[in-house]
Parts: structure tokens; C-alpha cells; sequence
């Protein structure tokens, strides 16, 4: 059997959100779940649906998982999807008509419906929000970076007209738990990077760009009380990761 389109789920802990997302994907030729070392039932639930799974633990980063994505899949064509992502009937029709179309472009980027804690947010840089998803597997080569992993591909770029549904944060308590998480590893690449040291002044003006950014430019109180909590949260996100890198240099470790 011919396999035109594999997608590509990265997953540890995840049998809240998998079984919705696995649902959306019934109409791609492979599904591929690359779990990094759940201990819920993610890998039963991936399993039961007929996924196919790759269990990986070796990896340290999204690039090293979605590179070990990429060499296991079998199809022409390679899909990334994260387990809070849905794929909506009008981009399936899309894609399904870009795998028809000999002259599709190698990659594509998907714009995402971000909705956080049950509201769909569109201001404070959170739509169109484009990710590369899609890609002809003889066209994408590898994946590079720690924390906002980039395809490296040849040929040109498009943009799909449909989104897919991302269910960015249920809760304050998981916003808070992934900003612990993700702040760790980027203070570490900045103290890596041998980053100035922080003081007062540098502490004010990396947060008064975030606000600029998410508050003035990006509008986020226009989404109401949601986006205006979120918002402020991103602030606050931005000060934890300098935070640690503060203590880093602090500490010297």
C-alpha cells in the first residue's frame, strides 16, 4: 500500500489530548507517534488507534524528535502535529488537494486558532501564527535548534489558507508548570551564549518589550479579561527566564 502522508505526533504524557488528535488525523495513510518517555497511557491509546509508535528516549529536544520522526516515517509527504492540535475538516480538504497537485510546493506553513483557557485568543501575536507542518520528505533535511526548532528544506515556503485548532493552555496551573520547563532551557542557552549579565536595567528592558510587544503592537486586551491576563502572563514568563539566568550567573553553573 501506497503510503502518501505520514504524520508525526511527538508525545510524552499525553493521553488527555491524544485521543482527540488521533481522531483528526483517521484520514492521513500513517500516523507515527514518537513518545520521549511517557508513563500515562499515551503509548496504549496510540497503539489502539493503529499508530504506529517509535518509542525514543535518547533524544534531548523537539529537533532531535522530530528528526527521529522524519527517518521512521514512511510517507512522501510529512505532517508534524502537536497532541493539543486538531485538524479541522476544510485543511484536511486542503492538503488532501495539495497531495493531488503535482506542482505543490516542498513546504507548508499552517496557521493555528489558538485558544487559551476555553477562549480562542486572536490578538497579542496569537494569530495567524503560522508553523511549518507540512513538507515533501526528500525535501525537508533535518531539524536544528533547542527550543524554537526550525525545518531546514529546499524550495520555497507556502501558507494554507485552513487552520488547525490549538488548545494552547487548559489551565493556569499547566501554563505555569511549562513555564517553569521551557524558562530552564532558555536561561541555560542564554547563559551558554555568554550573555551579558543581567542587572536592573537589562531585567526593565526585556520586559518592557514583551509588554510593547503582546500589550501596544499585538493588542492581547482586545481578546478581554483572557487576553489581558494572558498578556501580562508572557510578561511574567519573559522576567522568570532571566531570572534563572541571573541565578545562573549568580552561581556561576
Amino acid at each position: 500500500m501506497e503510503v502518501k502522508i505520514s504524520a508525526i505526533i511527538i508525545a510524552k504524557d499525553e493521553e488527555a489530548m491524544l485521543p482527540d488528535c488521533l481522531k483528526s488525523l483517521d484520514w492521513v495513510d500513517e500516523i507515527l507517534v514518537v513518545d520521549t518517555g511517557s508513563f500515562d497511557k499515551t503509548v496504549e491509546i496510540a497503539k489502539r488507534h493503529k499508530a504506529r509508535v517509535v518509542e525514543y528516549r535518547n533524544g534531548k529536544n523537539y529537533s532531535d524528535w522530530r528528526n527521529k520522526g522524519l527517518e521512521e516515517a514512511k510517507g512522501e509527504w510529512i505532517f508534524y502535529v502537536d497532541a493539543d492540535e486538531r485538524i479541522p475538516i476544510n485543511l484536511e480538504k486542503e492538503i488532501s488537494t495539495i497531495l493531488k497537485n503535482k506542482n505543490s510546493l516542498n513546504a507548508y506553513a499552517v496557521a493555528r486558532r489558538n485558544f487559551v483557557l476555553g477562549k480562542e485568543l486572536k490578538h497579542g501575536s496569537l494569530y495567524p501564527d503560522y508553523q511549518k507542518r507540512l513538507f515533501k520528505k526528500s525535501a525537508l533535511k533535518n531539524w536544528k535548534g533547542e527550543v524554537h526548532e526550525e525545518p531546514e528544506f529546499i524550495g520555497e515556503l507556502g501558507h494554507l489558507e485552513n487552520p488547525m485548532i490549538h488548545y494552547k493552555h487548559e489551565t493556569f496551573s499547566e501554563m505555569v508548570k511549562k513555564t517553569n520547563k521551557w524558562s530552564e532551557i532558555e536561561a541555560k542557552l542564554m547563559f551558554d551564549a555568554n550573555h551579558p549579565p543581567m542587572n536592573i536595567a537589562r531585567f526593565l528592558s526585556a520586559m518592557g518589550r514583551e509588554f510593547w510587544q503582546r500589550m501596544v503592537v499585538h493588542k492581547a486586551f482586545l481578546d478581554g479579561k483572557i487576553g489581558l491576563i494572558y498578556g501580562l502572563y508572557q510578561v511574567f514568563s519573559r522576567f522568570v527566564s532571566y531570572a534563572k539566568l541571573w541565578e545562573m550567573q549568580l552561581t556561576k553553573k
